[in-house]
């Protein structure tokens, strides 16, 4: 009997949502400089407007994960998906300082079960061999949103006026609510669309009695020596890419003189340049893992090594001023920050699959805190400078500390032996 392969259906699913996701999460960077032109806003303030997400982002990313565990993504991921859209529709109608801080924390807090979500989808639904590139199709959906979403982004802030962006984004996500409910189920033994090949092929076995939830055991998560490593390494990720979705378009307006839909199109580039690396990270993951059954070279050297890479293409960016060069060195920057992304969603879901979620959860906790002091420090930077240069910097020595914690500590392969004892 052939396989179905309804997993890869649930993974375009995934995909979806993320490239939703990310759209309107970063959508609000296209409208730096209306806000600042209506609303008398400093690149400070803009700076508090953006940290309020990762506030709500980090108040809800750990519980969501729990909860995501508990009720299963099929309700969870769909209530969160229509809340965050109603949030950016409502921020095509705020007014002032306060209602700007009040909506992005309101998103923060709906979009914090989204990669819990995804890590339990993933880890249900996909084989230990096909994780990586499972992960690397969804997450890919991060630069590419901003391939697609920033030329549509600026066309409409541009046109139409920065409220009107912020209407037309915003049914999509619960338009997708809708599909992911009908079609999607937590286990695949329980979708009628799943064959007994493809079941064998995700469980190994073809019974279809579902597994019986386990507690959490939060002591192996909080410190599993790993699973800490991880989630210093993902904060260093998550501060570059709230950088990169919230502060490049400002850089291109300001530091090179573009109007606003040239820095649109000229956003394509890196963003898509960060797309292939992604997906070529999950591929590349996955292949040394099939060959070596060697989880610290198939994740952690991974790892350590593409933000090593990142961070020399930062700095390099820090010190030019022309704009080919700097096209050049972001795209090669966020190119190798976004190539181990698949790895560490990978590392959660092979240490603690059971409760991947959860894992996910703690993880997605530092990228929020990722995301509360990298725009406003940023912001704060660019007031006090009058450049980008000192941003650049700070970013790549964050991921080059990162590198050092994960050759240290990142022992992916050492996870059974503290399971059992």
């Amino acid at each position: 009997m052939k396989s179905t392969r309804y997993r890869w259906v649930v993974t375009g699913l995934i995909f979806f949502i993320t490239l939703v996701n990310f759209i309107d999460r970063s959508a609000i960077s296209f409208v730096i400089e209306p806000l600042k032109r209506e609303f008398s806003f400093t690149d400070t303030q803009f700076g508090m407007i953006l940290s309020a997400f990762g506030v709500g982002y980090v108040l809800l990313t750990a519980f969501g994960g729990w909860l995501v565990d508990v009720l299963g993504a099929r309700i969870v991921w769909p209530i969160a998906a229509i809340g965050w859209s109603l949030c950016v529709g409502f921020l095509g109608l705020a007014e002032g300082f306060l209602g700007f801080i009040v909506l992005r924390l309101l998103l923060g807090i709906t979009e914090g079960p989204h990669f819990p979500s995804m890590s339990q989808a993933i880890s249900n639904w996909l084989p230990t061999s096909e994780r990586a590139r499972a992960l690397s199709l969804g997450l890919v959906a991060i630069p590419i949103s901003s391939v697609i979403g920033a030329p549509i982004a600026s066309y409409l802030v541009s046109d139409y006026g920065w409220r009107t962006m912020f209407f037309a984004i915003s049914s999509v996500g619960i338009i997708w609510a809708f599909f992911w409910y009908a079609f999607f189920r937590d286990r695949p033994e329980n979708s009628k669309y799943v064959n007994e090949a493809e079941l064998k092929l995700i469980t190994g076995n073809t019974s279809k009695v579902e597994s019986k939830k386990q507690p959490v055991d939060w002591r192996f998560i909080l410190t599993h020596p790993t699973l800490i490593a991880n989630n210093i390494a993902y904060f260093a990720y998550g501060y570059m890419l709230f950088f990169a979705t919230l502060w490049l378009p400002g850089y291109f307006l300001s530091q090179h003189g573009l109007n606003l839909k040239s820095v649109g199109l000229y956003l394509v580039i890196p963003w898509f340049t960060a797309a292939v690396f992604l997906k070529a990270g999950g591929i590349l993951s996955d292949y040394l893992y099939r060959k070596t059954g060697n989880s610290r070279l198939a994740r952690s050297h991974l790892i350590w090594t593409s933000q090593l890479l990142s961070a020399v293409f930062f700095v390099c960016l820090g010190f030019t001023d022309t704009l080919g060069l700097s096209v050049l060195f972001l795209s090669l920057g966020l190119g190798f920050g976004q190539l181990p992304q698949p790895a560490f969603f990978s590392v959660n879901i092979d240490i603690a699959k059971e409760r991947a979620a959860s894992a996910q959860g703690v993880t997605s906790s530092f990228l929020s805190l990722a995301g509360i002091i990298a725009p406003f420090i940023t912001g704060w930077l660019i007031d006090y400078t009058k450049s980008y240069q000192a941003a650049f910097l700070l970013l790549a020595g964050l991921t080059l500390a990162a590198v050092v914690v994960v050759i240290v500590l990142h022992h992916p392969d050492k996870k059974r032996v503290t399971q059992a004892a």
